[in-house]
C-alpha cells in the first residue's frame, strides 16, 4: 500500500511540474525583436507612391534641437549666391536602427549628413561638388556583401561649382553607404539641349533597378549596384540600361533650353510616371521597357505626384507656357490620356519672385493616416500663398472651369478650406487631423475636424520669421525641417 501511495505521489509531482512548465512557457512569451534597420521614409514624400510623410504631428512647435548645416556658393539667376541650410525639396529621410531614429539630410554646404534624430548630433558628412537641393533615396541592396553595401543612399546635386555646362563630366548623381558615408558610385549627367545638368529629383528603385529623369531631360534606367558598374579612375560609375528623351523637338521650340525634369517619379501599376518640365506626363512600363502612356499639359511641371486611394495621380501645375491658370489636376492613368482628367482646380495667377503662379511644390494626401469616417483630403500651397484643403474624391457638379490651356472645361473638386498664409515652394504635410506648413515667413500648424459633413480648421501653433523652402517629415511627435537660415530643426512639444 505504501508503495502505491509513493508511486502515485511521484506521478502527481511529475504532472504538476509539466503543467507548471507549460504555464510558464505560455506566460513568458518571447519579446518581439526590433529589426536592426527599419526604413521609415525611403525617398521624397516617403515612399514609391509619394504619399507618406510620418506618423504624428505635435501640437506645439517648440525647438527641441537645432543643427547648423552650413552654407555653400552656387549660381542663381546669373550671379553667385551664398546658399544657407537646405531648400527645395530638401526633405529628410528617416531610418530606425534598433528603434533609434536617424535622419539623412542633403544641404547647401555640398554635404549629405547623417544625424541622430534624438540628439541632433552629426554621425557623418559626405561632400559633393555643389549644393544639394533634392531629397535622396534609400535602397536596400539585398545582394550587398555586408551592411556597408546593403543600405545605399542615392542622392542628386547641382552639376558642380564652377563646372561649365559643356564639361565632359558632371557627377551630379551619386550613391553613398548609409552606414559609413563613403561613396559607392557616381553618375555623369551628360550634356543635352537642356540648360541644366543638375539632379533635383529622387530616384525610384523597383526590383533592384533605378529610375529617374535627370534635369538634362533624360529618363535614366540604371543598375544601382556599383559592382555591375564601370571603373572610372578611382571610382565606379553605375551601369546604365537606357536613357530616354523626355522632350520633343516641339518642346525645344516652345520651352527653349528649359526642358528640365525636376520632379520625382511615382510608381503605380507597373508604371513609372514622371511629370516633366516640358509639360508631359510620361508613363514608363517597366515590364515592356518603354513608354506606353503619355499626356500633354504644356506647363512646367515641378511638383511630384502622389498616388490616391483610387489609383489616380494628383498633378501640381505651374503657370508657365500655358494660356490658362496653373493649379491641381486629378488624372486617371488607367484611362486613355485624352479622357484621363477627373477634375481640375485652377488657382489665381500672380507674379511671385520669378514665377507666374500655380503650384511649385507638391501636393500631399491623408490616405495613410486618415480615420475611416474622414474624407480623402489633399492639401497644397499656391504662389499666392493660399493653403488649400480639398476633398479629392468629390467634384462640384454645378461648376465648370477652364483647363490649363483653355481648350475644354472640367469640374473642380470640393474645396473644404482656403486659408491665406504665405507663399512658398515648400510642400505642406497632412498627417491624421493636422497640417504643417512651412513658408517664407513662418511655420504654421493647423488642426481640423470633420463632423456632420462639416469641415473646421484652426491654427494651433505659429513660429514667425522662419523661412523654409524644404519639405518636412514628422515622426513620433517630432517635425524635422531645414531652413534657409542655415539650420536643421527638430520641433515639437518639449518634455
Amino acid at each position: 500500500m505504501n508503495k502505491i501511495l509513493i508511486l502515485a505521489s511521484i506521478v502527481l509531482f511529475t504532472f504538476s511540474c509539466i503543467k507548471n512548465t507549460e504555464s510558464q512557457e505560455t506566460i513568458q512569451k518571447p519579446k518581439k525583436i526590433t529589426p536592426p534597420i527599419e526604413i521609415i521614409s525611403s525617398t521624397f514624400l516617403g515612399n514609391e507612391t509619394r504619399n507618406f510623410y510620418g506618423d504624428s504631428l505635435p501640437d506645439r512647435l517648440d525647438t527641441i534641437w537645432q543643427f547648423y548645416l552650413g552654407e555653400g556658393l552656387s549660381p542663381a539667376y546669373g550671379k553667385n549666391k551664398i546658399w544657407k541650410g537646405a531648400g527645395w525639396t530638401g526633405q529628410p529621410l528617416l531610418v530606425l536602427e534598433y528603434g533609434h531614429p536617424y535622419i539623412i539630410q542633403g544641404a547647401f554646404d555640398y554635404g549629405l549628413h547623417k544625424i541622430d534624430a534624438i540628439t541632433g548630433k552629426e554621425i557623418w558628412n559626405y561632400k559633393f561638388d555643389d549644393i544639394l537641393k533634392g531629397t535622396g533615396t534609400l535602397w536596400y541592396n539585398k545582394n550587398g556583401k555586408d551592411s556597408t553595401e546593403q543600405y545605399v543612399i542615392i542622392q542628386g546635386s547641382r552639376r558642380g561649382w564652377n563646372k561649365k555646362i559643356n564639361s565632359k563630366y558632371c557627377w551630379s548623381l551619386r550613391a553613398v553607404s548609409y552606414y559609413t558615408g563613403k561613396e559607392l558610385w557616381r553618375h555623369n549627367s551628360v550634356r543635352t539641349w537642356s540648360y541644366s545638368r543638375d539632379v533635383d529629383g529622387s530616384a525610384l528603385v523597383i526590383n533592384d533597378t533605378g529610375y529617374l529623369a535627370l534635369e538634362n531631360g533624360l529618363f535614366t534606367v540604371f543598375n544601382p549596384d556599383y559592382r555591375f558598374g564601370i571603373k572610372v579612375d578611382s571610382f565606379f560609375s553605375p551601369k546604365v540600361y537606357k536613357e530616354i528623351k523626355y522632350f520633343t523637338n516641339h518642346d525645344t521650340v516652345v520651352h527653349g533650353h528649359d526642358i528640365v525634369s525636376e520632379s520625382s517619379p511615382t510608381y503605380l501599376g507597373d508604371h513609372i510616371y514622371t511629370a516633366s518640365g516640358t509639360g508631359w506626363i510620361y508613363g514608363y512600363n517597366i515590364k515592356k521597357g518603354k513608354n506606353d502612356w503619355q499626356m500633354y499639359i504644356g506647363s512646367d511641371l515641378d511638383g511630384s505626384m502622389p498616388v490616391t486611394s483610387d489609383n489616380c495621380l494628383l498633378v501640381p501645375i505651374e503657370k508657365q507656357y500655358i494660356k490658362g491658370n496653373g493649379g491641381l489636376m486629378k488624372v486617371d492613368p488607367n484611362k486613355n490620356p485624352d479622357s484621363s482628367v477627373v477634375w481640375f482646380l485652377p488657382v489665381d495667377s500672380i507674379k511671385w519672385i520669378h514665377w507666374e503662379g500655380g503650384i511649385i511644390g507638391s501636393v500631399t494626401i491623408n490616405d495613410k493616416t486618415k480615420k475611416e469616417d474622414e474624407p480623402f483630403l489633399a492639401t497644397f500651397i499656391d504662389c499666392k500663398g493660399d493653403l488649400y484643403v480639398v476633398d479629392y474624391m468629390h467634384v462640384r457638379e454645378d461648376t465648370l472651369v477652364w483647363s490649363p490651356n483653355k481648350e475644354t472645361k472640367y469640374h473642380p473638386p470640393v474645396v473644404l478650406a482656403k486659408i491665406k498664409a504665405h507663399a512658398t515652394i515648400s510642400t505642406p504635410i497632412i498627417v491624421k487631423n493636422r497640417i504643417f506648413e512651412a513658408s517664407d515667413k513662418g511655420l504654421f500648424l493647423y488642426q481640423f475636424s470633420y463632423k456632420n459633413k462639416k469641415f473646421d480648421i484652426k491654427k494651433i501653433a505659429f513660429v514667425p520669421e522662419m523661412s523654409c523652402d524644404a519639405t518636412p517629415i514628422t515622426w513620433n511627435g517630432r517635425i524635422y525641417i531645414a531652413s534657409t537660415n542655415g539650420y536643421l530643426y527638430c520641433l515639437g512639444k518639449k518634455d
